[in-house]
């Protein structure tokens, strides 16, 4: 399984790419396979064509699981991590992807982000979420057990059915 992080923060380096390096680890057992730090794109998510942007959308469309992490902005996910969601196909630039949505934020006020507002953007462009959103708390997600609670629930329905035929 190809595992591919991505973390839409202003900040290259962020702890919400720590948090969803984490996640992707605790779900799979191994770090990911490739980190995509939309930041570092630089100015190219804001046109069309751009090879780095391009490199990335083809690595987070050739994945099978992808963990896509945004800290909470103003209730939502980032417009950074919104320009690089906009370089994929609507409906199909996902198809085949079993995406994580993953936000992080002060406070409990905004744990339905994750659920209410990244999620729906990943099944439009084409993903299947069966997994519901992670919500971490920005200063506590290293010492709290969430990630562990996290996916001690929920790893196993991402786990490969084997049938009994």
């Amino acid at each position: 399984m190809t595992t591919t992080v991505v973390a839409g923060n202003p900040k290259p380096g962020s702890r919400t790419l720590d948090a969803a390096n984490r996640l992707a680890e605790a779900l799979t057992g191994s770090a990911p396979d490739h980190v995509v730090d939309v930041i570092e794109l630089g100015p190219g998510l804001l046109g069309w064509g751009d090879e780095k942007v391009k490199a990335a959308v083809e690595t987070v469309a050739s994945s099978d699981l992808v963990i896509v992490a945004s800290p909470t902005f103003k209730s939502t996910y980032t417009g950074v991590l919104k320009l690089l969601l906009d370089q994929f196909a609507t409906g199909d630039g996902l198809r085949g992807v079993t995406a994580v949505p993953l936000m992080l934020g002060a406070g409990p006020a905004h744990a339905m982000a994750p659920d209410l507002l990244l999620k729906p953007v990943l099944v439009e462009l084409g993903a299947v979420c069966p997994l519901p959103g992670l919500y971490l708390i920005d200063s506590t997600y290293t010492t709290d057990t969430r990630i562990a609670d996290y996916t001690d629930r929920w790893a196993s329905a991402l786990q490969p059915k084997v049938s009994d035929a």
